[in-house]
């Protein structure tokens, strides 16, 4: 599978921003897909799992609340809206197809990455 990730761009702390992730080639539709994030001198973490059918979702503790991860099956799309950005959320954001159909942090089990998009968010 394929993934193209957009979305990103510059904003300022308080704000809020929406993340698109097309998929094409395998079956999207089948697997639980994710968002993971990676900073600066950081490794790459977990933002935000959702099953294959869009019932299940989990979050990391530092988006919760504020983040929320969605699907259209129908478009092979993934969402992640971003609000009350913090400047901590500064990082490129991964969307990634795992291989299981329930919801997973677990990055070793996500198979396919998109490209990255560039969140800078200011004070």
């Amino acid at each position: 599978v394929q993934l193209q990730a957009y979305g990103g761009g510059l904003v300022q702390a308080g704000g809020s921003l929406r993340l698109s992730c097309v998929a094409s080639g395998r079956t999207f539709s089948n697997y639980a897909v994710g968002w993971f994030r990676q900073a600066p001198g950081k490794e790459r973490e977990f933002v935000a799992s959702i099953s294959w059918n869009g019932v299940s979702t989990n979050y990391a503790d530092s988006v919760k609340g504020r983040f929320a991860i969605s699907r259209d099956n129908a478009k092979n799309t993934l969402y992640l809206q971003m609000s009350s950005l913090k400047l901590e959320d500064t990082a490129v954001y991964y969307c990634a197809v795992s291989s299981v159909a329930v919801v997973t942090r677990s990055i070793n089990l996500y198979s396919a990455w998109g490209q990255g998009t560039q969140v800078t968010v200011s004070s």
